[in-house]
C-alpha cells in the first residue's frame, strides 16, 4: 500500500520569541495530514528549526503558509544572531521519506518557490537538487554575505538575481528552497571558550576545505563555549561516529576535549545504530536484531495481508465533508485514465507484432506514468488548496493581510484544478496514440482511459469556474475561464478522433 511521505525541515530566523514560533508552528499543523514532529529553538543562533512530515501536497501547502506567517512576524532589519541567514524563513528543504522520489521533491520545491515569489513578493533561490544553476547548488554560496550584503547587491549583481520573485528585499529578506537527502544537524561543544579553535577544527573536518565528505561545518561561540556546528549530509557514507572521533582527535591537538554534543531536530534510527555498532565493535551485527525494526516489519507484513478491496478515497468522498471533493475526484479520474494508458502501452511493449511501434509505446508509457503520478498528487493538492481558502477566511477580520490572503488562496485553488484539466487533456492525447497503434486487444482500455480523462477535465473545469467567483481581478478570472473552454473544445475533438479509431481498428459499433 502506497503511503507517500515528505519531510520538511524549515529554518526560521527567530529563536528568542516562543510566541512567534508557536504561531508559525500552528500554521503548519493546521494543514490536513501534516504533523509537526519537532522544533528546536536556539537563542544564541536566534534561529528555530521546525520539522514536519506528511503527504506531498500537504507539506507543500504547509511550507507556503509557514513562509507567509514568518514574513508577517519576523523583521530581518531587527534580527541578529550567530547563525548565517538571509531571510525570515531562511531555508526550506523537502526530503523524500517513503514512496516519494527526489524528483517529486524537486517539483514541490519549485512550485512553492514560484508561489512565494509571485504571491508573497519574496525573492526566492533554489538550491541542492532543485537548483536551476550549478553555481547555486550549495547553500553557503547563496547565503554568502548574509541578509545585509544581499540587500545591497540583489538589484545590481546578476549572480544575486533570484530564481523567482523581485530583485529587492523587504523586511522578510529572501528564502532558499530546495530538495535534498536527509541531513543530520549536529553540534559539538568543546572544553574551551576559544572560538578560534572551533573554527580551525571546523575547517579541518568540512569537505569544502579538504575534510570529510558530506560534512559542512562552522566554528561558533555559543553559551560561552566554543562550538563546532555541523550539517552531515549523508550519514551512511560519512558516519556520525567517524565525525565525532575526528573532532576528538583534532581537539586533542589544541589541548582541549569534547564537553558534550547536541542534536538539532531529528535523526534517523539507522544513524544512531551505526554509531552504536561502531563504538561497541559489534562486527556481526544485523539490523533485524533491533527489536523495534523486527516489530515494525511484522506489523507491516500483517497490514499487507489485510489489504482488501475497499477504497479509502471513495469512502472519504462519501463522508459528507468539504474535502476531498469534486476537484480531488476529478484528479483521481484523470489518474485512472493515465493508468489505463500505461496498461495498454505495457501490453504492447515486447510483442513481435508491434515491434515497429516499440519506441513510441515506450515514450507513451514514460509520459503516462509521469502524468499518473502528478494527477494522483493533485488529489491531495486540491483538498489542501481548499483548506487554504478556509484558513484565509479564519484570519481575524481586522488583520490587514486577510483580504490579500483570501485572494491569493482563491487564485491558487483555481490553478490546481486547471493543472488537472491540462494534464487530463494530455492523457487523452496519449490515449488516442495508444488506440491508433497499441495492442489491438486492449484498445478499448485506452478508450476507457480517454473517457476517464475527459470526465476529469470536465470536473476540473467546474472547480476552476466555482473558485474564480471570489476573485476581484476579473481579467484573471476571464482568462482562466477561456483556458478551460479551450481545453474542453480540444477534448471534444479528441474524443471524436478516438471514436473513429476505435471503429476503424476495433470494428466497434459506437452510437
Amino acid at each position: 500500500m502506497s503511503n507517500p511521505l515528505v519531510e520538511c525541515v524549515s529554518n526560521f530566523s527567530e529563536g528568542r520569541r516562543p510566541e512567534v514560533i508557536q504561531a508559525i508552528s500552528d500554521s503548519i499543523a493546521a494543514v490536513n495530514g501534516v504533523y509537526v514532529l519537532d522544533h528546536h529553538m536556539d537563542g544564541d543562533h536566534n534561529r528555530t528549526v521546525i520539522t514536519y512530515v506528511g503527504s506531498p501536497a500537504g507539506v507543500e501547502e504547509a511550507a507556503f503558509r509557514s513562509i507567509a506567517k514568518a514574513a508577517e512576524l519576523i523583521n530581518l532589519d531587527e534580527h541578529e544572531g550567530a547563525h548565517p541567514r538571509i531571510g525570515a524563513t531562511d531555508v526550506v528543504p523537502f526530503i523524500p521519506i517513503s514512496d516519494v522520489t527526489m524528483q517529486e521533491c524537486v517539483e514541490i520545491a519549485r512550485r512553492v518557490g514560484q508561489r512565494v515569489g509571485e504571491e508573497l513578493d519574496i525573492p526566492m533561490y533554489l538550491y541542492e537538487e532543485a537548483a536551476q544553476r550549478p553555481d547555486r547548488v550549495r547553500l553557503e554560496v547563496i547565503r554568502k554575505g548574509e541578509y545585509e550584503t544581499l540587500k545591497e547587491t540583489i538589484a545590481t549583481d546578476p549572480f544575486r538575481a533570484p530564481d523567482y520573485g523581485p530583485k529587492k528585499l523587504g523586511t522578510a529578506g529572501a528564502t532558499v528552497i530546495g530538495a535534498r537527502e536527509f541531513l543530520v544537524a549536529y553540534n559539538v561543544y568543546l572544553t574551551t571558550d576559544d572560538v578560534e579553535i572551533a573554527k580551525k577544527i571546523a575547517k579541518s573536518i568540512r569537505h569544502s576545505s579538504g575534510g570529510l565528505r558530506y560534512v559542512k561545518g562552522l566554528g561558533l561561540l555559543v553559551d560561552g563555549m566554543a562550538q563546532v556546528s555541523m550539517n552531515l549530509t549523508n550519514f551512511r557514507k560519512t558516519p556520525l561516529a567517524l565525525v565525532v572521533e575526528t573532532i576528538r582527535r583534532e581537539a586533542q591537538r589544541y589541548g582541549v576535549g569534547i564537553r558534550h554534543s547536541e542534536l538539532v531536530g531529528l535523526i534517523p534510527q539507522d544513524a544512531l545504530v551505526d554509531a552504536a555498532v561502531w563504538y561497541t565493535q559489534m562486527d556481526q551485527f544485523k539490523p533485524e536484531q533491533v527489536l523495534e525494526k523486527k516489530l515494525y516489519a511484522a506489523m507491516e507484513a500483517s497490514g499487507r495481508q489485510n489489504v482488501g478491496t475497499s477504497d479509502s478515497f471513495i469512502d472519504a468522498l462519501a463522508e459528507g465533508k468539504p474535502t476531498p471533493g469534486g476537484g480531488s475526484a476529478a484528479a483521481y479520474a484523470g489518474a485512472m485514465g493515465a493508468g489505463l494508458v500505461s496498461m495498454v502501452a505495457r501490453l504492447t511493449l515486447g510483442k513481435k507484432k508491434y515491434a515497429e511501434v516499440e519506441s513510441q509505446m515506450q515514450a507513451i508509457l514514460d509520459e503516462s506514468e509521469s502524468l499518473r503520478a502528478d494527477l494522483t498528487e493533485a488529489v491531495t493538492r486540491d483538498a489542501a488548496a481548499f483548506d487554504g481558502i478556509m484558513g484565509a477566511f479564519k484570519l481575524a477580520k481586522d488583520d490587514p493581510n486577510r483580504g490579500q490572503a483570501i485572494q491569493d488562496a482563491t487564485l491558487h485553488a483555481a490553478k490546481v484544478p486547471l493543472e488537472v484539466a491540462q494534464k487530463s487533456l494530455r492523457v487523452m492525447e496519449l490515449a488516442l496514440q495508444a488506440v491508433s497503434a497499441g495492442n489491438l486487444n486492449a484498445i478499448t482500455d485506452a478508450g476507457t482511459g480517454a473517457a476517464m480523462a475527459q470526465a476529469a477535465l470536465s470536473g476540473a473545469g467546474y472547480n476552476v469556474c466555482i473558485n474564480i467567483l471570489g476573485l476581484k481581478d476579473k481579467v484573471v478570472a476571464e482568462n482562466l475561464v477561456n483556458e478551460v473552454e479551450a481545453l474542453k473544445a480540444k477534448s471534444t475533438e479528441l474524443q471524436e478522433k478516438l471514436r473513429e479509431q476505435l471503429t476503424e481498428r476495433g470494428g466497434l459499433a459506437l452510437a
